[in-house]
């Protein structure tokens, strides 16, 4: 039965602007994207003019991860110190630098600092922009517009993948690196007119703005009784590092976390970083064929994200992200058995299997992670709980992506296909037994839920 705080509380918005500010707060999604699939064409060139080792192309690629960590661990107390909105705004700052840095960079050592500065505003950037949204969505519309922001992700790395192929001709590198630019400084004139979270405000004291952004976001005069309700759970001010070991809180940091570790050990950074490399493997030989067919890939992940935005207010978190699990789990299974196989249908097999691993991921894992990990944690540690999750994403993909190669010359791409397989099995039966419905519920409604102590599958529990 719906409680009479949800069902009493009007679905009003102001028409167009609660969309437009998540799609402005988005371009940190895009730039994320976009800077972590442009890699993957650049690196191509990037190892013959600086005449990398298989072990260095890892070096390169991860340093943005190394950077994304950097940025997880020193923003979660200045998100909840600062405010969302200037966190991003850091943010695109740190873009900007970095892609010029990179773009301009005279030798390998120069490169990676360029990487690494990328690393720390993908790593802010990551999980304060769907926090952003998340804490000015409407209940009915948070899975949604939060999911723009997974969408842009998908953009971003598709958008990566067309620069990567209009420039991979000239081997252009850096021009594939320096247009990260451009969305970064979009990111940054766009943020700067946004308003702050009525969530932040009220956390910061700060009642009279909180009120007037709320009547600004909802479209109406009467929002006193969200104001009580946020306010109630609000309290004087962020909460402390203590709160973050209490009995109720780290349970749902592990959860968090839990998830962020799924979303990484199932290998899609590998087909995000190494796409080309897994296509040249299947038999596209050349660079520039290559590329191509991993743009291929980039669109599909676009298009189903988007199929996804509609999906996860109407039929829910849980049923999308258990779809994604099944459908990895079968695609990691034929392209092991498309290696294993060999001869003339590999290329296709490759081509089809990893498709319908990317579709998979697109419509449910990787916007419900982001999704989830901006409703589960209380609004005092909120920035500080995200940023755990999304240091544990970060630190996964790190390790996959360091070891990817290395598996490969190791154990052959059939067992290393396989093992991703196995670990897709594991991360379906975890969120089954352990992830919750969260779909329209009032965000304090969570937070009240965990500190009644109920248990993971019972934090969105309306009675």
């Amino acid at each position: 039965m719906v409680s009479q705080t949800e069902t009493s509380r009007p679905k009003s918005h102001a028409p167009g602007f609660v969309e437009l500010t998540a799609g402005i707060a988005a371009l940190a999604g895009l730039l994320f994207g976009y800077d972590t699939g442009v890699i993957s064409g650049a690196v191509l060139f990037i190892k013959d003019v600086f005449q990398l080792t298989p072990f260095t192309v890892e070096l390169l690629v991860s340093a943005a991860l190394v950077g994304a960590v950097i940025g997880c661990v020193l923003s979660g107390k200045i998100t909840d110190q600062i405010g969302r909105k200037a966190a991003i705004l850091i943010a695109a700052c740190i873009f900007i630098v970095g892609s010029i840095v990179g773009a301009i960079a005279p030798n390998i050592e120069f490169l990676m600092f360029g990487r690494i500065a990328i690393g720390v505003a993908i790593g802010v950037a990551s999980y304060t922009a769907p926090l952003y949204i998340s804490e000015i969505a409407p209940p009915h519309l948070r899975g949604a517009l939060v999911t723009l922001n997974q969408l842009a992700i998908t953009v971003g790395i598709l958008l990566a993948y067309v620069v990567d192929a209009i420039f991979a001709p000239h081997q252009a590198w850096r021009w594939m690196l320096a247009c990260g630019v451009f969305p970064a400084i979009a990111l940054e004139t766009g943020i700067a007119f946004l308003p702050e979270t009525p969530r932040w405000l009220l956390l910061k004291g700060k009642k009279d703005e909180a009120v007037s952004t709320l009547q600004r976001i909802r479209a109406t005069p009467d929002v006193q009784a969200e104001i009580e309700d946020i306010a109630e759970h609000a309290g004087t001010g962020h909460g402390k590092i203590a709160d973050m070991f209490s009995s109720s809180i780290i349970r749902v940091i592990l959860l968090g976390a839990g998830l962020a570790v799924i979303q990484q050990i199932t290998g899609i950074n590998t087909v995000i970083y190494y796409a080309p490399t897994v296509f040249q493997a299947a038999g596209f030989h050349s660079n520039e064929a290559a590329i191509v067919a991993t743009a291929g890939v980039g669109l599909v992940n676009v298009l189903m994200t988007i199929v996804s935005i509609p999906l996860v207010d109407r039929i829910g978190r849980r049923p999308l992200l258990l779809t994604s699990l099944g459908g990895m789990l079968v695609a990691l299974v034929c392209l092991s058995l498309g290696f294993a196989t060999g001869g003339s249908l590999l290329k296709w097999i490759g081509v089809l299997s990893l498709i319908v691993y990317i579709a998979s991921f697109a419509v449910g894992l990787g916007p419900v992670f982001w999704l989830l990990i901006s409703e589960i944690y209380p609004l005092k540690i909120r920035g500080r709980a995200a940023s755990i999750a999304t240091m544990a994403n970060w630190l996964s993909n790190f390790l996959v992506s360091l070891t990817f190669l290395s598996l490969l010359n190791a154990l052959g791409n059939v067992t290393t296909f396989l093992l991703y397989a196995a670990l897709s099995a594991a991360g379906l039966v975890y969120c089954f037994s352990l992830v919750p419905e969260t779909k329209g519920i009032q965000l304090e409604r969570i937070e009240r839920n965990l500190r009644l102590g109920r248990r993971w599958r019972e934090l969105a529990r309306i009675n």
